[in-house]
């Protein structure tokens, strides 16, 4: 055997040890992905206050530490919704302590932190709306730009991501409407009192969220009550009013099923006639709810091809993977229905599944670090999750590592030996 060939044989035998020891000792996602971008997750209340809720204290403490361990990013999965900041009419009207908590919370690791959401069409309180003018007839609306027309049928009352509607954030108000000034006055009152309280400490927002259409390709917009009441426009006016509020914010559109090339080529029609406006948007939010049977690298590097002709950070903003039976063909983000969309127990060899699609995923996002920027996982482990039948994240419920964790960190690895 010759030198050369002894080398390349001693070669081989370092990167398997290697292999060996990382698999042993993994790293942690935030270190093993500290080269390319911010690991973060979505945390719940009690997890940035401390107070069990539905973990006991034991495993609420081992919760907080996975989240201190593993990620440098975090947002908040509910609490600086419209519903829960501001569920009352007025200044008076803000409940910002638990908000202030995940700040906190966040500020006192070192973490990152992204404002979750200000404008969207679910978990909205009804006095938003509310008014004296009787509800409208409804009409198609024009557009701005380049953008279609909305039909009444698409994406109609009480579909919205956390349950059907608005009231209480779980079905719509259909009661006297405010009219499109009272609406705008209320929409820049909220933004500029908590985009402006948390100036400097919260450095992204999803600025305006899932206001996409589902379904054919004729309509661009969901047909919200802020698109009846204000109009198309109620987009670009939300982008100004949080820039107003923090000019070194950086502001974002999200949305899900981007990985669908219908909605990709809605949201480009309506990024580019943004842009056009000169809207100050800054970033673009995939949420990335993926399903087993079709995540993978080929899937991700088509929607992260196309979503990098905006010239805009790419955000994954809520990355999960279903492994259940049922929803394995959906692309919606719908928790009424993702009840029935987890169901029928998991996929065959799902530990496995679940692995093979984490890994092209993240494959894909190292192949486009140019363009994303932050990558979040939409919960800290399965038991916690909005898709918990599902067993959709890289953490089982008793905080373990899967194999799907241990997937993503040999790609992390394969890229730092390129």
């Amino acid at each position: 055997m010759n030198c050369r060939s002894r080398i390349h044989l001693l070669s081989v035998a370092l990167m398997a040890a290697a292999t060996v020891s990382a698999a042993e000792h993994p790293a942690s996602l935030k270190e093993a992905f500290a080269a390319h971008f911010p690991i973060g997750a979505a945390i719940n209340r009690s997890q940035a206050t401390g107070a069990p809720g539905r973990r006991n204290a034991e495993l609420l403490t081992q919760d907080i530490a996975l989240v201190k361990a593993q990620f440098n990013q975090v947002t908040a999965e509910n609490d600086m919704k419209w519903q829960l900041i501001h569920p009352r009419e007025g200044a008076e009207g803000y409940d910002f302590g638990p908000a202030d908590a995940f700040v906190n919370f966040a500020l006192s690791h070192r973490m990152e932190i992204v404002g979750h959401t200000l404008v969207w069409h679910s978990q909205t309180p009804n006095w938003v709306f509310a008014g004296t003018n009787p509800p409208p007839v409804a009409t198609n609306a024009p557009l701005p730009a380049a953008v279609g027309t909305n039909a009444v049928t698409t994406n109609g009352p009480g579909r919205g991501r956390f349950g059907p509607g608005l009231v209480g954030g779980f079905g719509r108000y259909n009661g006297p409407r405010a009219s499109r000034e009272e609406l705008l006055q209320r929409m820049r009152d909220h933004i500029h009192t908590v985009v402006g309280r948390y100036r400097g400490r919260v450095k992204v927002w999803d600025v305006v969220n899932e206001a996409l259409a589902d379904g054919g390709p004729e309509n661009v917009l969901r047909n919200s009550l802020w698109l009846e009441i204000i109009g198309p426009d109620f987009i670009a006016k939300a982008f100004q009013y949080a820039h107003e509020a923090d000019p070194e914010a950086i502001l974002r559109y999200n949305d899900y099923g981007l990985e669908n090339p219908v909605k990709i080529r809605k949201l480009i029609t309506l990024i580019r006639s943004l842009q056009e406006q000169k809207v100050p948007l800054h970033a673009i939010g995939t949420q990335a709810h993926l399903n087993v049977s079709t995540a993978g690298f080929e899937q991700m590097d088509r929607s992260l091809t196309e979503l990098a002709t905006l010239g805009l950070p790419i955000h994954v903003t809520e990355l999960d993977i279903n492994s259940a039976q049922g929803g394995q063909r959906g692309t919606g983000a719908d928790v009424a229905a993702n009840a029935a969309a987890t169901q029928g127990g998991l996929v065959s060899d799902a530990d496995q599944k679940l692995a093979d699609a984490y890994a092209g995923v993240f494959r894909a996002f190292l192949k486009h670090q140019d363009s994303v920027r932050m990558v979040t996982l939409w919960g800290v482990n399965d038991a916690v999750s909005w898709r918990a039948n599902g067993r959709p994240l890289l953490f089982d419920g008793e905080n373990r590592p899967k194999p799907a964790f241990d997937a993503v960190i040999r790609e992390a690895a394969a890229a730092a030996a390129r």
